[in-house]
């Protein structure tokens, strides 16, 4: 598959249509299999952060008063990404504050969105549940020290990202893995993964 770069957002609250905002942006491109390139930081957009946030994260508000201002965080992001596929934990969460910020500046937020909490429900049911780090456990992956910091969760989310990768190609023989078969499967119900797999995948190569 082409490389993909893997997002992952710090916010004062869960939906940018209620007036919340980016506090912490964190990407990494994947290639191959591995993370070859890095892009994180906190952004300032005056927006205070709740107690249970700055407890659940760590990112306190001083911290956000001396970072970079959200326009300019966004804008580097923005360039790092490109026109590259992007692959988030629960994308719909992290897509609307993709979009939010990036048109705060007039910039294109349309970019495809990969979700690994939708592929890792068809493709690793067996998983106690699927939030991040439960799956990471499960599959053996590398677990990062400090959970809920951006840099930590776009990495493990790398991680896991890849480890599908390499489930769906083994299970069902692909000589490849295309952005399209992976948007494909987490459309698709799980009990019609073998049937997505066959119509739109390249079994046996």
């Amino acid at each position: 598959m082409e490389s993909v770069v893997v997002i992952d957002f710090e916010t004062t609250g869960l939906s940018p249509n209620l007036g919340e905002r980016a506090t912490e942006i964190a990407a990494v491109r994947v290639r191959d299999g591995r993370i070859i390139e890095r892009y994180q930081s906190l952004m300032h957009t005056g927006r205070r952060i709740p107690p249970f946030i700055e407890q659940f994260t760590g990112i306190t508000n001083a911290m956000v008063r001396e970072a970079p201002p959200a326009a300019q965080v966004m804008a580097e992001v923005a360039d790092f990404v490109g026109d590259t596929p992007v692959v988030a934990h629960n994308a719909a969460f992290d897509r609307k504050f993709w979009v939010a910020e990036l048109t705060r500046i007039g910039r294109t937020a349309g970019h495809p969105f990969i979700c690994t909490l939708l592929l890792s429900r068809r493709l690793l049911p067996q998983s106690p549940n699927h939030q991040l780090g439960t799956l990471v456990r499960h599959a053996g992956l590398p677990v990062a020290e400090r959970a809920h910091r951006a840099l930590a969760d776009a990495e493990m989310t790398a991680h896991l990202f890849v480890h599908l990768e390499q489930t769906l190609r083994e299970r069902y023989a692909l000589a490849e893995v295309s952005r399209e078969l992976l948007e494909r499967i987490q459309c698709t119900a799980r009990g019609r993964l073998a049937w997505c797999v066959e119509r739109y995948g390249r079994i046996g190569g």
